[in-house]
């Protein structure tokens, strides 16, 4: 396989949206997901606003950017609609092409990033619909997915840039269920629908898992030289044996997400030494045992946490699940660059016993100087990060 330190980014919001990254885009309507957005809109009003963001959140000259910062990789995020097959969402199969184009011209690698499924793998507002979680108890859907990540291999598998194929975004299994407090967290907007949500159990992770592989190889015709990548459902100890039972696999990349919020719901100090305490001790040795079992990358990963928020946001809550973000400033701009400048630090050299990473995000669209309650999200943007010296340019 390619032994390339991965050092990327997320395209994130760009083909599978997020309200918090741009909420302009949900204007005149209730809607908390991309799930709901077609319902309160007239079709030629949602198509139309999503066609335009599309083209514009995204461009060649994104691709460029990300080039002269040094990094070599894109996670592209797509829908389980992404070729138009779903009414009434509308596909992005030519905006993946333009990417594969782009990232051609700018030697950059892309990572393919299955990150929904039909009623949702995780309940969270990015799987699609929130507070609901029933994807892997409909078989339909299940095979639907397949067939999802079949057609991706055959249209991109012989592509120079691809490097793989992750199978699905952020199951969200029985180890993350009670911490992540879905149903709580997220509402479920029709409690009908959402009836029988649930946490999706390791066993059945596995089997999904082994079938996705075959499928992409064997039907999809995907070369061993690209990467199927396996999410680790939040716990990336459970799979220590899961490739010494899984004969005849090659090429295969296990992806961890790893965010300081997660840490202080778990209980990691929000200050500076716990942050720095939390990595070292818990994610680096992680990282570097697993390691000597198969390729972990960090898929998402960022800056962010409460302390530059200047107020506990319970797991990075916002303004938008109603909770209430500092009025003003807590830190100096140096004690800022310092407390970023530091988790970066930590963070990096964590994930460099590994085999890569991808900061979340690439940019969002939220104002967080002129709107309330916005304050320390700028850590998810890494162009502003770069730009106010949080992140090292140009480091491995």
């Amino acid at each position: 396989m390619d032994t390339t330190y991965i050092n990327g980014v997320n395209l994130g919001n760009w083909l599978v949206l997020e309200k918090w990254m741009n909420p302009a885009l949900f204007d005149g309507t209730t809607a908390e997901d991309e799930y709901y957005l077609p319902t309160q809109l007239d079709p030629a009003v949602y198509e139309a606003r999503i066609r335009t963001h599309r083209a514009e959140y995204i461009t060649e000259r994104d691709f460029a950017t990300i080039r002269s910062w040094g990094l070599n990789s894109v996670r592209i995020p797509v829908p389980y609609f992404v070729f138009g097959d779903r009414p009434p969402f509308i596909g992005c199969v030519e905006e993946l092409d333009k990417a594969f184009n782009w990232a051609d011209k700018y030697g950059l690698s892309i990572l393919i990033d299955l990150h929904t499924a039909p009623m949702s793998q995780n309940g969270f507002d990015n799987g699609g619909i929130s507070g609901v979680c029933k994807w892997a108890q409909l078989p339909d859907e299940v095979e639907f997915v397949l067939t999802v990540l079949e057609r991706l291999a055959r249209r991109y598998g012989r592509r120079d840039a691809l490097l793989g194929i992750e199978v699905i975004n952020e199951p969200n299994t029985t180890a993350s269920w009670d911490n992540m407090n879905v149903t709580e967290r997220y509402k479920a907007v029709d409690p009908e629908l959402a009836e029988g949500t649930g946490p999706i159990a390791f066993d059945w992770l596995e089997d999904f898992y082994v079938a996705a592989y075959h499928r992409l190889r064997e039907q999809g015709g995907l070369p061993q030289s690209k990467a199927v990548v396996f999410h680790d459902g939040f716990d990336l100890y459970r799979w220590k044996d899961f490739l010494d039972d899984a004969k005849g696999f090659v090429n295969v990349i296990f992806d961890t997400h790893q965010y300081l919020m997660m840490a202080e719901i778990v209980g990691c100090p929000q200050t500076v030494e716990g942050y720095d305490g939390f990595v070292k001790g818990t994610y680096a040795p992680m990282i570097e045992e697993m390691s000597r079992r198969f390729p972990v990358i960090v898929g998402e990963w960022c800056l962010f946490n409460s302390v530059g928020c200047g107020v506990d946001t319970h797991g990075g809550q916002s303004v938008l699940n109603g909770e209430e973000g500092a009025a003003a400033e807590t830190l100096s701009p140096q004690e800022k660059r310092d407390l970023y400048q530091g988790v970066a630090k930590s963070q990096l050299e964590a994930w460099s016993k590994g085999h890569g990473h991808y900061y979340w995000n690439y940019k969002l669209l939220t104002d967080t100087v002129n709107t309330p309650g916005w304050i320390g999200w700028d850590a998810w943007d890494l162009g502003r990060c770069i730009a106010q010296d949080w992140y090292p340019v140009g480091h491995r």
